[in-house]
């Protein structure tokens, strides 16, 4: 079975949205709605790629960033938010995201940009 891909956001729709999309494009899509649930998703499964928002309830994206920099065989994060401003986009990039997302998006960006950080 292939390694899934974690969708982290706090809005369902966009979360069936991601998986829908993702699916289609042949990937295990696993998710997580709060910063928390993705810090332990990113610790125990063996990922291929994060798709995480910035701003979640609980917390801030950029430290599902850093968790899934610090696991062995560490996967790329995509980070996606609604709120772009430089100093986040500064912030992700710094943070070790392989990618900052702004939202809204073409579906088009978003598989190919999905395709490019996995080397596809």
């Amino acid at each position: 079975m292939p390694r899934p891909i974690l969708v982290v956001d706090d809005e369902a729709d966009l979360v069936g949205t991601y998986e829908r999309l993702l699916r289609r494009q042949g990937y295990r899509v696993i998710s997580a709605g709060t910063r928390r649930e993705a810090l332990e998703r990113v610790r125990s499964e063996r990922l291929v790629l994060v798709v995480a928002d910035l701003r979640l309830p609980d917390g801030d994206g950029l430290d599902i960033v850093r968790a899934a920099r610090a696991v062995g065989s560490p996967p790329p994060v995509i980070v996606v938010t609604g709120f772009y401003s430089e100093a986040s986009r500064r912030q992700a990039l710094e943070a070790g995201a392989a990618a900052y997302l702004v939202k809204p998006f073409a579906i088009s960006t978003f598989t190919a940009l999905v395709e490019k950080v996995l080397g596809r």
